[in-house]
């Protein structure tokens, strides 16, 4: 038999869960149907939900005709502490990881499943053609991140890419000896690398709920992004220390010169409060950038645990 583990994070879900699986439950028959060897399990991961997620994910469990796990944490730890955990405690064959708002498509389970059969590829991936529905300036500034990460990382990052794919064992046990504190998913499947196939669909809304990642929350995971996968802002910020550090010398020789042929008129007080403001803004913004850095180490160093179950079937 060949078994296919389902990841689903959840974070305050109770109405779009019991939709989502009511599709998933559908297609994985299908699948069956199809290929007879297939059984399916969903793995539900309750990031610590103030609603009544973690109580319908046990009534799922008792009342489905596939395999159900389900576990909660003791405190909202993250979606990706969420994955981390469903990808540890997923038995599958193949691994599929998708949102439960239905973003994620049941419907593409069974086209991607078949793309790997022929042996070529080691996961299929999902991106969105469109941003329907998404703020302007939020897609405009998402578009924008995609292309400054690929140009400052080695990582492979496709514009409007899902955490919707489904992925052979070798792949996920890979990523699962990635233990960083600080997890990028997107950064992290294109650093593990392995050959994927990319399917892209048009952007689907939510069936229901309200989206948990405001404009300051993408933000800050973009900021995550970069500083995990890349050290350009380090060599940015040496660069233009030399770059100051070399005008500097040359203004030194000019007001040398100056003072040796015109005097030393007092003259350009404005001026140099701009350029000691403009200094001053630069040096804290290289000191913010290291600091980054240096947050992100002392994370790292502390060693605590990605995430702590609280209960679990």
């Amino acid at each position: 038999m060949t078994l296919i583990s389902v990841v689903v994070p959840c974070y305050n879900e109770q109405d779009s869960l019991p939709i989502f699986f009511a599709e998933l439950t559908r297609v994985a028959a299908n699948m069956r149907t199809r290929w007879s060897s297939l059984e399916f399990e969903a793995v539900f991961v309750d990031d610590g939900s103030s609603d009544s997620t973690l109580e319908v994910m046990k009534h799922l469990a008792t009342s489905s005709n596939i395999i159900v796990r389900w576990l909660s944490f003791s405190r909202n730890f993250g979606k990706e502490s969420s994955l981390y955990a469903g990808l540890e405690h997923s038995h599958g064959d193949y691994v599929a990881t998708m949102d439960a708002d239905m973003q994620d498509p049941p419907s593409l389970l069974p086209e991607m499943y078949e793309i790997l059969q022929n042996g070529e590829y080691d996961n299929v991936a999902t991106c969105r053609t469109t941003r329907k529905g998404e703020p302007p300036i939020r897609s405009w500034f998402a578009r924008r991140f995609y292309r400054l990460i690929n140009h400052i990382s080695k990582t492979d990052i496709v514009d409007g890419a899902r955490d919707f794919r489904l992925m052979k064992r070798s792949m996920v046990d890979a990523i699962l000896k990635m233990r960083e504190y600080n997890r990028f998913s997107k950064g992290i499947y294109g650093w593990v690398g392995f050959n994927t196939k990319w399917i892209a669909y048009k952007n689907v809304g939510r069936v229901a709920g309200q989206t948990k990642w405001s404009f300051f929350k993408l933000f800050a995971y973009a900021l995550d992004g970069i500083v995990a996968f890349s050290t350009a802002p380090l060599v940015i910020a040496s660069l233009i220390g030399m770059l100051l550090c070399l005008l500097a010398f040359l203004l030194i020789v000019l007001i040398v010169i100056r003072t040796l042929i015109f005097g030393d008129p007092v003259a350009g007080w404005p001026s140099m409060i701009c350029l000691i403001m403009l200094l001053g803004g630069l040096q804290l913004l290289c000191m913010g950038i290291l600091g980054q850095y240096l947050a992100k180490i002392y994370l790292e160093t502390k060693n605590r645990p990605i995430y702590i179950i609280k209960e679990h079937n």
